[in-house]
C-alpha cells in the first residue's frame, strides 16, 4: 500500500467525477448558448468531470414561448449542439444538453448525451407539465407519443426514448439515465423505473423557476430520489437568461448520492455556476447488493432498458493530478457528525434510543426485579450506562436509588478516578457500593499460582472477572439485573475480557462507538442534567481522565500508565474502520484511501496502514465474544455486532 498515483487515484477506488453545469443564457440564441455552455463545461472538465449534466432547453432557453416553432431556432438549435459536440470531439467527458428536436412530425423536448463529438443518446421528456405557470403542451409531445425508437442526429443513427442507459466502459458500474425536469416531480419517475433496471447515475435536465419554498422542496426531492432509488440523484436548473417577463430562476444545481447532498451550486448567481463531486459507486453497488428487498423491487417493477456502451481506448484515459484528491466530504467520525446541529439532534436520538429500550426491559420485569447494577469506574463507558439509567429510571418515575453503582478498586485504579465515580454515584441519587476486587483477586492469583509480580494477560483477566463477579453477586443479592458498559469499539476490537466487562444481564451501550461516547456524555451534561450542575461539573471531571482498563499497577506517581489507544491504537481511526468495513464490506486498500482523506494529514499512510491491520486482526480474532453479547438495543445505521442481528460470522473464518 504505497503512497503512489494508482493508490491515490480516486478513479481506482470506485469514484466517478460528475458535475452540474448551470450556464448563463441567451434567450433564444442558440450559437451563444452553445458558446456558454462550452465555457461552463471546460471547467467541469479541467476539474475532470467524467460526466455533466446541464439545464433542460438550454441550448435555446427554456421560456422563449411560441418561438419554439419557429424553423431559425430550431435549425439553430441543432447548429449548436453540432458545434458544442465538435468542440469537445477530444475531451473524455460525457455529457447531457437540453434542446428541442422536431422527429417524425412532431416537437419534442430532450436531452441529448454527447461524448467524443457525438450524440450517443435522446431523451424525450415523458411529463411536459401543463399547469400553473407551465404551458409545455402547447407546443410539446410526451415521450409515450413517440412512434420511433431511434433517429437521424448529426449523422448518427441514435437511440430515441426514456428507456436507454449510457454505459462508459471506463467507468465500471456507472449507468446513465436522463429525464427532465417535471420527470422527476411526478410519483413514478422515469428515473426510478430506470434505477429498478440497472441505472445507477440519474440526470435530470431542468428549468423550473423558482418560487419562495421551492429550493428546499428540490433538495428534499433529490435526495430523496438518490435514497430511495440507491443512486446518485444529479439535478441542474435554469438559471439567469430565462424571461423574467413573469418568473424568476434560480439555477439551482444539485448532487446527491444515497440520500445525501454532497454538492451544491450558488443560487442566483447571474455570471452561471458550476459543481464538481465524486459519487460512489462502489457504496452504491454494495448497498444495493445488501438491500434484498431492493432486487425483489427491481424484479417486479424493473423493465429491459436499451444500453449504448461507449468504448474507451486505454491509452486515452485522462491522467491528471485532480484525481488524487477526493472531491467531497468524507466524516472523519462517521458516528459522530461534526456539523454541530447535526450532532446535537445524533446525540438526543442516541440517548433516547438507549434509555428508552433500557426502560423498557426494566419494565419487563417483576417490580420487585425494577433494579439495575452497574460498575462504575469512573470511565467513560461506565459513566454513559450510569447516565441513561437515571434517565430510564426517571422516565419510570422509579427511583434512582434502585440504581446501584458498584465501584470495584482493583491493583489498578487511581484515586481521581475511583473519587470521580462515587462522587457521580451520589450526586445522580443512585445507591453506592464500595467493594475493592484486590484481594479477590490475590486469593485467585494464589489459587492458581500466578506471580502477582508479572503483570500479563492473567493479570488483568482475573481483575476484570473478579468486578464481574461481584456485579452479579450485588444483582444476585439485590434482586435487579446488571447492566453491561462494554461499547461498540471495544467489542469490535475484542478489546474487552471475555465473560468479564463484556458479560451482562442487558448491555446498554454495545450500539455506541467510542468516539460517540465522550460526546453523549457532555451533550446529556447540558440538557438532560441541566438541573444537576454538580453532576456536570463531574462528568466534564470524567471526559478529562483518560481512556484506560485500569488493570495494570499505577505509576509511583499514582497515575494511570495503562492507555487503551496506546495499544489497540487511536480509537477515531477504529471507528472509522469499522464503519465501513461493516457498513460496507470494503477492503483495507479502499477503506485506507478514504481514511487517508478523511483524516487530511492528521495520520501518515503508514500509520494508517498500522492501525488498519490491528483492526482487522483483532476482529477476526475476537468473534469468539461477539457471539455470546447480551441483549443490547441497535442504535446507529452504521451496524451493529449482535450475532441475532446486524452481524453474523464464524469465530473460526480465516483472516481474509
Amino acid at each position: 500500500m504505497h503512497m503512489d498515483d494508482a493508490f491515490l487515484d480516486v478513479r481506482n477506488h470506485g469514484f466517478a467525477r460528475v458535475a452540474v453545469v448551470v450556464p448563463p443564457s441567451r434567450l433564444g440564441d442558440p450559437r451563444e448558448n452553445a458558446r456558454l455552455h462550452l465555457e461552463s463545461l471546460r471547467v467541469a472538465y479541467e476539474r475532470g468531470a467524467q460526466y455533466a449534466v446541464c439545464p433542460e432547453l438550454g441550448l435555446t432557453g427554456y421560456s422563449v414561448g411560441d418561438l419554439f416553432f419557429q424553423e431559425v431556432l430550431l435549425h439553430g438549435a441543432l447548429a449548436a449542439l453540432a458545434e458544442l459536440a465538435s468542440a469537445t470531439a477530444d475531451w473524455d467527458l460525457l455529457f447531457s444538453v437540453g434542446l428541442p428536436l422536431a422527429v417524425d412530425g412532431s416537437l419534442y423536448n430532450c436531452a441529448v448525451t454527447v461524448y467524443r463529438g457525438r450524440p450517443v443518446a435522446v431523451a424525450p421528456k415523458s411529463y411536459p407539465p401543463n399547469y400553473r405557470e407551465f404551458y409545455e403542451l402547447r407546443w410539446f409531445q410526451p415521450a409515450a407519443n413517440a412512434v420511433v425508437q431511434q433517429v437521424s442526429l448529426l449523422g448518427q443513427i441514435v437511440p430515441f426514448g426514456n428507456d436507454i442507459l449510457v454505459k462508459p466502459a471506463a467507468i465500471p458500474g456507472f449507468a446513465l439515465h436522463t429525464d427532465i425536469c417535471e420527470d422527476i416531480w411526478v410519483p413514478i419517475p422515469p428515473g426510478t423505473i430506470a434505477a429498478l433496471s440497472g441505472a445507477t447515475v440519474l440526470a435530470n435536465l431542468s428549468a423550473s423557476n423558482i418560487t419562495v419554498g421551492k429550493s428546499g422542496y428540490r433538495r428534499q426531492l433529490v435526495a430523496s430520489s438518490s435514497a430511495k432509488n440507491v443512486a446518485a440523484q444529479l439535478y441542474g436548473a435554469a438559471g439567469p437568461g430565462e424571461s423574467t417577463a413573469d418568473l424568476a430562476w434560480d439555477g439551482q444545481g444539485l448532487i446527491a448520492d444515497r440520500g445525501d447532498i454532497i454538492a451544491e451550486t450558488p443560487r442566483f448567481a447571474l455570471g452561471g455556476s458550476s459543481i464538481v463531486a465524486d459519487i460512489d459507486l462502489k457504496a452504491l453497488a454494495t448497498d444495493r447488493l445488501r438491500q434484498g428487498s431492493w432486487g425483489q423491487n427491481a424484479a417486479q417493477f424493473g423493465r429491459p432498458m436499451r444500453e449504448v456502451i461507449l468504448q474507451e481506448d486505454a491509452g486515452a484515459r485522462r491522467e491528471t493530478a485532480s484525481y488524487r484528491v477526493l472531491r467531497r466530504e468524507v466524516e472523519r467520525h462517521p458516528y459522530a457528525p461534526r456539523d454541530p446541529q447535526r450532532l446535537d439532534e445524533r446525540c438526543a436520538e442516541v440517548f433516547n434510543i438507549l434509555s428508552v429500550a433500557l426502560a423498557g426491559r426494566i419494565a419487563s420485569l417483576p417490580e420487585e426485579s425494577r433494579k439495575a447494577v452497574i460498575g462504575i469506574s469512573g470511565g467513560r463507558d461506565s459513566t454513559l450506562a450510569l447516565l441513561v439509567a437515571a434517565h430510564a429510571f426517571d422516565t419510570l418515575k422509579i427511583p434512582r436509588s434502585r440504581i446501584f453503582g458498584v465501584t470495584m478498586p482493583g491493583l489498578g485504579t487511581s484515586e481521581r478516578t475511583h473519587d470521580a465515580a462515587c462522587r457521580l454515584v451520589g450526586l445522580l441519587g443512585a445507591t453506592l457500593r464500595d467493594i475493592p476486587v484486590t484481594t479477590l483477586s490475590e486469593t485467585m492469583f494464589d489459587a492458581i499460582g500466578h506471580d502477582p509480580g508479572k503483570e500479563d494477560r492473567t493479570f488483568e483477566n482475573v481483575q476484570a472477572w473478579a468486578r464481574k463477579f461481584v456485579e452479579f453477586a450485588v444483582a444476585s443479592e439485590e434482586g435487579g439485573i446488571d447492566l453491561g458498559t462494554s461499547d461498540l469499539s471495544e467489542l469490535a476490537l475484542g478489546w474487552t475480557t471475555y465473560g468479564g466487562d463484556h458479560m451482562s444481564h442487558y448491555g446498554v451501550n454495545a450500539g455506541v462507538p467510542k468516539t460517540l461516547v465522550s460526546l453523549l456524555i457532555d451533550w446529556s451534561s447540558t440538557t438532560v442534567f441541566t438541573q444537576e450542575p454538580a453532576v456536570a461539573e463531574t462528568l466534564r471531571e470524567v471526559l478529562a481522565i483518560p481512556v484506560s482498563p485500569e488493570l495494570r499497577r499505577l505509576s509511583p506517581e499514582g497515575e494511570i500508565v495503562q492507555l487503551s489507544e496506546d495499544t489497540v491504537g487511536p480509537y477515531e481511526l477504529h471507528d472509522f474502520f469499522l464503519y465501513y468495513f461493516s457498513r460496507f464490506g470494503f477492503g483495507p486498500r479502499r477503506i485506507a484511501r478514504l481514511a487517508l482523506h478523511a483524516f487530511d494529514g492528521q495520520y501518515e499512510l503508514a500509520e494508517i496502514k498500522r492501525w488498519l491491520g490491528v483492526f482487522i486482526t483483532r476482529f477476526f480474532a475476537n468473534q469468539f465474544k461477539r457471539d455470546c453479547l447480551p441483549d443490547s438495543p441497535k442504535v446507529g445505521s452504521g451496524g451493529a455486532l449482535s450475532p441475532r442481528g446486524d452481524w453474523r460470522m464464524p469465530s473460526d473464518a480465516y483472516l481474509l
